[in-house]
């Protein structure tokens, strides 16, 4: 009927093999992972749903692009004093001797500058592993631990810390739910950021215990504030010493406490015990990652709500079934037909990460000066290892406003050609994009395109927006093309800067 409006599935159901497609295939890439090229969505879709979704989700089969080593970073910049070196400080505070405390200071000053520049080689090579790893879903999932359990440098000032935390998400990335809860009360850059280092029976932190509860498992209004207050205590005593967990029983509260309705001396894995215990912790968690992977707003949206309420029951069942395992839970969503329902696709507004690493990917776009390329992700809202607080991005329509929409035309036309609001990069004309896989990559029916400034420019336009584009852009398109040669990587390279700036390239 005219104006009557379109049920959205909320079937969990595997799509079915004949209806699976191209588009279902390039959806499947921007999502769980950062897209990829023609080539790839090609033969994805040549295979069928099950096989496809575990070319993602199995990433433990697929070899790693270059390991991640404990050694990739220097861990002791940040290191704290020796005992020997607090005994010498504090002999020239009695004495003031001005001279030691000066090159005490000056030495502190250095590691500091020395950490900063680390934590930004950081973000270079994280970025970089986001390019080029043949494991996509794993940085993805990485990424979106580090949204959920948001830590930022700005607080803790250790890169090394940083780097171990990235490290722990990546390990249980697409593991079990409940050993990375376990986890994070352990890490260092964690209890650092929340003030449990310090948290000791005499004088319990609540920090920790509060965000364990409120944002990294239960959500508000899930617990009590005596749950708080026990499991500040049950808290006590988990800190670190230089780079590594430390359980310091001195510390500890090792009196009785009861909490989320548990009972008993318990200490910090009983909390996390008792958290992974309720039904709303599977609830909570499955309803992040459908936020993440299906939908901005979930189950906020008027008309989304009850097919998103539905299918966050049936994965939060499959979380309790597996005994938090997220594997089966990412299997059954990236399977399921409401995962491609025509309300999901092209509805989601891509992250500054998911932006640039998807046009490197995607479109073969030179990753050129990573440096710049990550000053425009802080100036797009996503600086890694810098969340905005604990509560991590917002996402969705935060990412965009008149601001960071010209600076996603700008780095977008940076990454195509090189050029930048004022001037050239000075690698551009030696760091070329070559736009000829993208045509190579077309199916069958579309090979000649290749003649056609009309036809490469609608061939464009669906690859990159993942529809039918309208008549009026396609037709300024073409036009560009022609003026800048026809088919030639030139013109196909023009053509891709006005597409990468247009709404609807922000969208997958």
């Amino acid at each position: 009927m005219p104006g009557e409006r379109r049920r959205i599935s909320d079937s969990l159901a595997p799509v079915k093999p004949r209806d699976w497609t191209a588009g279902h295939a390039r959806h499947l890439l921007w999502r769980a992972g950062f897209g990829g090229p023609p080539s790839q969505v090609a033969y994805l879709a040549r295979l069928s749903p099950e096989e496809a979704v575990a070319a993602l989700v199995d990433f433990d089969a697929t070899p790693e692009h270059e390991p991640v080593r404990a050694t990739t970073f220097e861990e002791w910049i940040m290191r704290e004093p020796t005992a020997e070196e607090r005994r010498e400080l504090m002999q020239a505070r009695r004495a003031g001797n001005e001279d030691v405390l000066a090159r005490a200071r000056l030495n502190r000053e250095e590691r500091e500058r020395a950490d900063r520049a680390q934590i930004k080689r950081m973000q270079r090579w994280w970025l970089e592993r986001m390019i080029e790893t043949p494991r996509p879903l794993e940085e993805k999932l990485t990424l979106f631990w580090h949204g959920h359990f948001a830590t930022s440098y700005r607080t803790i000032e250790n890169s090394y810390h940083m780097f171990l935390q990235n490290q722990l998400l990546r390990r249980h990335a697409a593991g079990n739910f409940g050993d990375l809860l376990f986890g994070i009360i352990r890490d260092p850059a964690m209890l650092a950021y929340l003030d449990n280092n310090d948290s000791r029976a005499e004088r319990p932190n609540e920090n920790l215990a509060r965000e364990l509860m409120e944002l990294f498992s239960l959500g508000q209004g899930h617990y009590a504030e005596r749950d708080i207050k026990e499991g500040a205590r049950a808290l006590t005593g988990y800190t670190f010493e230089g780079n590594a967990f430390v359980f310091r029983r001195d510390w500890h509260d090792g009196g009785m406490k009861n909490l989320l309705g548990a009972a008993g001396p318990l200490d910090g894995d009983g909390f996390v015990r008792a958290i992974l215990e309720k039904k709303r912790t599977a609830e909570f968690i499955a309803g992040k990652l459908y936020r993440f992977f299906v939908s901005d707003a979930g189950d906020a949206d008027p008309e989304r709500g009850p097919a998103a309420r539905a299918v966050i029951r049936g994965l939060a069942s499959t979380l309790l079934a597996g005994r938090y395992e997220l594997k089966p839970v990412l299997r059954r969503l990236f399977l399921s037909e409401h995962f491609y329902d025509a309300s999901n696709r092209f509805a989601h507004i891509k992250s500054p990460a998911e932006l640039i690493v998807g046009a490197a990917r995607s479109l073969g776009a030179p990753v050129r000066d990573l440096g710049i390329v990550c000053d425009a992700m802080d100036l797009m809202g996503q600086n890694i290892f810098f969340p905005p607080s604990v509560k991590g991005w917002d996402g969705g329509r935060s990412w965009i406003n008149t601001s960071t929409l010209y600076i996603r035309a700008n780095i977008m036309n940076f990454l195509l050609t090189g050029r930048m609001p004022h001037g050239h990069d000075a690698l551009a004309e030696t760091q070329r994009l070559d736009p000829l896989p993208l045509v190579i990559g077309a199916s069958e029916e579309e090979a000649h395109a290749e003649k056609d400034p009309q036809k490469l420019a609608a061939f464009l336009m669906r690859f990159c927006f993942g529809f039918e584009p309208g008549k009026d852009k396609l037709a300024a398109v073409a036009e560009l093309m022609r003026a800048r040669g026809g088919t030639t990587p030139e013109a196909i390279t023009a053509a891709l800067s006005v597409i990468a700036a247009a709404p609807e390239y922000q969208l997958c």
